[in-house]
């Protein structure tokens, strides 16, 4: 399907099947409709708001601990992806560094060239700090009562 537009060996070809999940659309809607009251869309439509001014200022902000959470599940979810990076990137320079991990895992014990055991671990780690840092700085989104005392 990509390759008659030209998406193979391209990182567009990876990240875009990976862009919109369905898990993260049933979240945002099931989210949308717990956390958002009709009273707040109808206080910001007496205001004189339009429909994508209250779309941008009231509900995406108190949207924002689910949208957060989609974003992390998205990009655990592309970090860690291996099997669309193997099929769709031949040019070993764009791999991932899953790809590159298990790569280093099948030379370990191949004659004089295998990869020790513990390089292999310590990439492992260092793959992992990206999503720990995320993780620690997107963590201020989850808060609890966003809209508290906002409707009476």
């Amino acid at each position: 399907m990509f390759s008659p537009v030209h998406l193979v060996n391209t990182y567009w070809g990876v990240l875009l099947p990976s862009m919109v999940s369905p898990f993260g659309v049933y979240l945002s809607r099931i989210y949308a409709g717990a956390s958002v009251p009709d009273e707040l869309i109808e206080a910001g439509r007496l205001d004189g708001a339009g429909e994508f001014r209250i779309f941008s200022t009231i509900s995406i902000r108190v949207m924002a601990p689910a949208l957060v959470t989609v974003f992390l599940f998205q990009f655990v979810s592309i970090w860690t992806n291996y099997l669309l990076p193997v099929l769709m990137l031949a040019n070993s320079n764009l791999q991932p560094v899953t790809v590159g991990i298990v790569g280093w895992q099948a030379q370990r014990g191949i004659g004089s060239s295998a990869v020790p055991f513990n390089i292999i671990i310590t990439a492992a780690m260092l793959s992992a700090v990206p999503l720990v840092v995320l993780f620690l700085s997107l963590q201020r989104f989850w808060r609890s009562g966003l809209v508290a005392g906002s409707v009476k």
